[in-house]
């Protein structure tokens, strides 16, 4: 099969989970022999080398302001995709998805699908407007396509009740490379298995200001046992530097909180093998990829009691506490690190579950099955088809 991903900033993954998503199926599918392209955004990898680990990337412009980038990038992406000979379309997000509409309209003999990784209406970086447009795009990311592929179960019956229209569920999965070395973490003046972890974009509602203020209430209380423990926030600002700026103002120079931004590659195959402890604060996820590396890395996990994370951890990787409720937080995680036979045996149950659920091979196998059902089918009718047969 031919095979075209738009909708992502590009690959390999510098951070985000749709990038890391993306980069994951496209080079499992290339291994698998299919011809495989990622249209990438010029700006985002910092190379413009056609071949990435058997998977081709088209580098088109983009216009870089906060609510055009995505938008426009998906616009010449999709438009370029019209003029090729793809057996599937492959939208990601719910603002790429936007135009999917055009190939359904004007290239019934490709066949698409779209992937739905959260609800971003919900995320507080957008105003009023924003939001809206933002409703519309999950509208057509549910409607339009041959086939919606939800990362959850959670997204999935939420997207069934308010759309009635049956989805397939393939979540993502777990990438874990186990570092023996430490060279990385002693340079961060950080001890094995004596640090919490969590690694997001630095946006509002994954909920790292509730970590910081429960870390440090903890500290107050002396209730960190021995000395040594930090607290290791990894990732970056996404549009602008607003939040970032608060988290700082929250941490006041405190030393055992450390922001060690954007890592990759060994830095971060090493922060994951040597954590004592995973906390995943988000308000919101569709399901998120840092958790699910976090139980396949074995590490013990900390989550908020959203749907997305409950499914995740499946009641026996890891403990929850109430969202948003910084005491509930603070007390579970002193109750967690004082107890490291309880943080060894979540350890082992979160691996188990990673390598039975979130396997990667496993997941492009079944995305590919969902390709192969597809053209199986007669292709739809063009125009105004489309509405007719998704109702």
């Amino acid at each position: 099969m031919k095979i075209a991903f738009i909708g992502q900033k590009g690959i390999p993954a510098r951070s985000g989970g749709v990038e890391k998503h993306v980069e994951r199926l496209a080079v499992a599918m290339a291994a698998a022999g299919h011809d495989v392209v990622v249209y990438s955004r010029e700006h985002y990898t910092g190379d413009m080398v056609c071949d990435f680990r058997g998977v081709s990337r088209i580098f088109l412009p983009s216009i870089r302001t906060k609510h055009l980038d995505a938008l426009s990038h998906t616009c010449i992406a999709t438009v370029h995709a019209l003029f090729q000979d793809y057996d599937i379309i492959h939208f990601h997000s719910i603002g790429p998805s936007v135009f999917s509409v055009l190939p359904r309209l004007l290239r019934p003999d490709i066949r698409v699908v779209a992937t739905f990784h959260s609800r971003d209406y919900f995320h507080q970086k957008w105003n009023r407007f924003a939001r809206l447009c933002l409703h519309f795009a999950e509208w057509v990311t549910c409607r339009v396509p041959e086939r919606t592929i939800a990362i959850s179960k959670t997204l999935a019956d939420y997207a069934t009740q308010t759309y009635q229209k049956s989805f397939v569920i393939i979540p993502n999965g777990a990438d874990v490379h186990i570092s023996e070395n430490t060279n990385v973490i002693k340079d961060m003046g950080l001890k094995e298995g004596r640090y919490i972890l969590s690694v997001s974009r630095l946006v509002r509602h994954k909920g790292i200001h509730y970590l910081i203020k429960a870390f440090q209430a903890l500290k107050e209380t002396s209730e960190l046992p021995g000395n040594g423990w930090k607290l290791v926030i990894v990732g970056t600002h996404a549009e602008t530097k607003d939040y970032v700026d608060y988290l700082h103002f929250l941490a006041n120079g405190d030393t055992d909180i450390i922001f060690a931004g954007e890592q990759s590659g060994e830095s971060i195959f090493q922060l994951y093998s040597h954590a004592g402890v995973f906390v995943q604060p988000s308000e919101d996820e569709g399901l998120s990829l840092a958790l699910l590396e976090a139980l396949g890395y074995g590490l013990p996990c900390l989550v908020s009691d959203i749907s997305a994370n409950m499914e995740a951890i499946g009641g026996c990787g890891g403990v929850h506490f109430e969202s948003k409720n910084i005491l509930d937080l603070k007390q579970k995680l002193s109750s967690l690190i004082n107890r490291p036979d309880i943080m060894m045996q979540l350890g082992r149950a979160a691996q188990e579950r990673a390598q039975s659920e979130y396997d990667w091979q496993a997941i492009a196998k079944r995305t590919l099955a969902v390709y192969e059902d597809l053209l199986r089918e007669k292709p739809g009718f063009g125009r105004v088809g489309f509405f007719l047969k998704n109702k």
